[in-house]
This record gives C-alpha cells, structure tokens and sequence, in this order.
C-alpha cells in the first residue's frame, strides 16, 4: 500500500469512527431533551430521572477497561458490532417501559455498555493504528462527535416527541442504529473490510510494539506511576464538573424562558462550535505546547458557567451564544490531547487496557455530576448550587496540568 492509498484509507478510518460516535453520543446527549418529558409522563422528581443518565455515563465508564481488552484480543469490529446491536435492543425496548427501573436497565445499563463500545476508547485505539503522530488532530475530530450528535440528536429528537412521544422518538431512534448496523456488518465484504482496518497503516510503527527505550508497560505497573492518577483525577473532575451542567442545560434554558425547541436547538449547535474547538486546541498544541493549551481550554470553560450563571438573571440571545461559544465549545476540547498524552506514556501491547482504565474516570466523574447536579436542583429548588458544584470541579480537574511533572512538559 503506497501513502497516498494509505492516507485514503486512513481518513475512511475516521469518517467510520466519527459516525458511529456520533451515533453514540446523539443518543446519550439527547437524554437531556426526553428529560422532561418523561419526568411530566410518569411525575418522578429530576433526580430519579437524572439516575437515569448518570447510570449510563457510570457503566459506559466501568465498561472501558473491558472494551480496551475486548479491543485488543477481537479487533474493532467485533467492539463496534456488539454496541450498534445493544443500542438497538435497549431503545426500541425502552420504548415499552412502565417503571423507572426498566429505563435505568435500558437507557441506564445497556446503552451506557453500547456507548463504551461506539465510544472514544475504540475510537482512539483503532486511530492510533492510522495517524500515528497525528493522533490528536484525529482525536479531535473524534471528540467533536460529542457535539456534533448533540447538534443532530437533540433538535431531531425533541421533533420525533412533538410528532410521536418520547416512546416512539426511542424507537425510530434505535431502527436508526439498526439502518447502520446492516451495511457496515452483514454485507459479504465486510470482514475482508474489517481485517484491513484492523491492520493499521503498514507505513506506521505496529501499534501493539512499543518502541525502543519504552517501558513494557503492564495495567500493574501503570497503576503504580503517578502519571496514571493525574490523568485519572483529570478525566474525573472534568466530567463532573461539565455534566453537572450538561444533564440539565436544556431544562435550564426552558426554564431561563427559551421556548423548547430553541433551547435544543442552541445548545445543539454547540455541536459545530466543538468541532472547531476541538480542531484550535489541537493546532495550538503545536504551537504553545500542550500544557498551554489545555489550560487555555479550562479557562474558556470556566467562563461559560460564569455566564450560564448570568443567563437565568440576563436571558437574552448574547449571553446564551457566549455560554455556548465558550463552554459548549471546549467541554470536550481537552480530551484529544489527554488521549494522546495516555498512549504516549503507555504505549505497548497492554495500551487499550490501560487506556480503558484510565477512561473510568470519566464515566465515574461523569454519573457523579450529573447525579449530583440533579440532587443539587431538588434540594435547591434552582441551579445556583450546581454551577457551583460544577465550577469548583473543573478547577480541581485542571490541577493536575499544574502541578504534575510529566503533564507540565
């Protein structure tokens, strides 16, 4: 395979990953617009709805190190196959439900494990294999998967419950993931299709080898360096911090006085503003360093809470796009270079099992704050005490880029 075939191939690499990672994120992030829905539908308070949401975020978290494993023992294809058919299942069968713990075992359970699957942890182990040192500006375009399902799913399905109900918006969705899982998984080409993605670029270093003068680095040996921690406490503290507000900004914009639809719509388009934050904070990696950059992204973030604060006092149409410039446009910004920052340090063959357990902060950081920021709200009776909550929690999470040695370089 020559460079150019192979750079095709690459970036066909990419597009699949984004796809399907959009899909995952569309439907986690699209929770926010059937919150209310299903809360008016069965009069259960935010909390026991938001246990929902944090259920997923908890098990797509605690999966990751088994996905990392399952990666790198069956190769992608058996990753990315199982979470298109456990999305299926769970939305089409949560379209059916009655009781609270039937949507916290579909919604909660399933497509948490589905979005593990689909997710930023298959996602960069199979990029690795293609860009190599590009990996961050492909992870950034990877990440802003995050915001671009947001831009797609919610608006989508906030028009899928005016026209059908949140029960028949779940099920046109999960037929969705079925419409994609048929072409890409059952066509007679497709594992000769599967194989060469799985090998990587032939011009690129093996991806399971690590290079001269690394460290064989075994998940034992990965847990005891502290490099592993502060990425860790990262992942944690960031996503409690931003999902503390996320579960709930549309609820909140409705409640500021935005209609629905615009609320969803708003804060959908931070989807294409992510996108270009990913893409700028990626750039400025090279040319700042990292450290910088991610400092840079954190300060950003903090000044959209500030805003979103002013907004329930302020609502106007300048103040929502600074909060969705700056803090829907950066959530997720720092995560490329996080990603890249891991597998430079961990390279080898145990790579996708240190990752994925690194990625556990993440989805522990991300049920805790969005379950935290939903007992904040019935306990407050507003959201004062949750940009709080969420503020100081990405202050925390920036620390370790200030501190740690091996991040400050």
């Amino acid at each position: 395979m020559d460079n150019r075939t192979a750079g095709r191939t690459a970036l066909a690499v990419l597009g699949l990953c984004f796809v399907l990672t959009v899909l995952s994120r569309g439907v986690n992030e699209s929770f926010t617009v059937f919150l209310l829905p299903i809360s008016q539908g069965f009069g259960w308070d935010r909390a026991e709805v938001i246990s929902i949401y944090s259920l997923s975020a908890l098990t797509s978290g605690l999966a990751a190190p088994l996905i990392g494993r399952l990666f790198d023992r069956a190769g992608p294809r058996a990753v990315y196959g199982l979470g298109l058919l456990l999305i299926c299942a769970a939305l089409t069968v949560a379209g059916y439900a009655q009781q609270l713990w039937q949507l916290q075992l579909c919604i909660g359970v399933v497509v948490g494990f589905a979005s593990a699957c689909l997710g930023n942890v298959t996602g960069s182990l199979l990029l690795a294999r293609w860009f190599g040192p590009r990996l961050p500006t492909a992870m950034a375009v990877i990440y802003s998967a995050m915001g671009a399902g947001a831009l797609v799913a919610l608006p989508v399905s906030q028009l899928l419950i005016d026209a059908y109900g949140w029960r028949g918006a779940y099920q046109i969705l999960g037929g969705v993931a079925l419409a994609i899982f048929v072409p890409f998984f059952l066509l007679p080409m497709a594992p000769l299709l599967w194989r060469r993605v799985a090998e990587g670029s032939p011009h690129l270093p093996k991806h399971n080898v690590a290079q001269s003068g690394d460290q064989n680095w075994t998940l034992g040996s990965a847990i005891r360096h502290h490099a592993f921690w502060a990425l860790f406490s990262t992942f944690f503290f960031t996503a409690i911090g931003i999902f503390a507000i996320t579960a709930q900004v549309v609820a909140y914009l409705i409640d500021a006085g935005f209609p629905p639809l615009q609320a969803a719509t708003a804060w959908g388009f931070s989807g294409v503003l992510l996108l270009f934050g990913m893409l700028t904070i990626s750039w400025l990696d090279g040319v700042i360093g990292r450290r910088r950059s991610i400092l840079l992204s954190y300060s950003l973030t903090i000044s959209g809470i500030v805003l979103l604060y002013y907004l329930q006092h302020f609502p106007n149409w300048w103040l929502l796009a600074g909060f969705v410039v700056c803090f829907g446009g950066t959530q997720g910004s720092r995560g490329p270079l996080i990603t890249a920052t891991a597998m430079r340090i961990f390279r080898g063959k145990r790579v996708g099992t240190i990752f994925g357990t690194i990625s556990i902060g993440s989805g522990l950081g991300a049920a805790l704050g969005s379950w935290s920021g939903g007992l904040l709200h019935d306990w407050t009776g507003g959201y004062n005490a949750v940009l709080g909550f969420a503020l100081v929690s990405i202050v925390v999470g920036m620390i370790p880029f200030l501190t740690v040695p091996m991040l400050r370089r």
